[in-house]
């Protein structure tokens, strides 16, 4: 995979970020990553793809862009999780 030379991070991802390391988990940004995901999180043994969208942007800047979309459908590892807020994604890797 290619790195972007100008990735955006979307403005919650900060506070989306913080709260996952606050109870223990592994963050690592991959947002660079051409036609990738945001953000891969380790926690209690298991690891998950999010990608983070920001709520505060209009639907169609929230849509996955092409990239991002075929490597969600082709993706054959853990599951793929679009997430707008700190709730949806504490309650994605907390849950049993």
């Amino acid at each position: 995979m290619a790195l972007r030379t100008a990735s955006r991070v979307d403005g919650n991802q900060p506070r989306i970020v913080s709260a996952l390391r606050q109870i223990g988990a592994s963050v690592l940004h991959v947002h660079q990553l051409k036609n990738c995901f945001d953000l891969l999180v380790g926690y209690r043994g298991r690891t998950f793809i999010i990608e983070v969208k920001d709520p505060a942007q209009p639907p169609s800047a929230r849509q996955l862009t092409p990239g991002e979309e075929e490597f969600r459908r082709t993706w054959r590892g853990s599951p793929y999780h679009i997430v707008e807020t700190v709730d949806q994604a504490l309650a994605i890797i907390t849950q049993p």
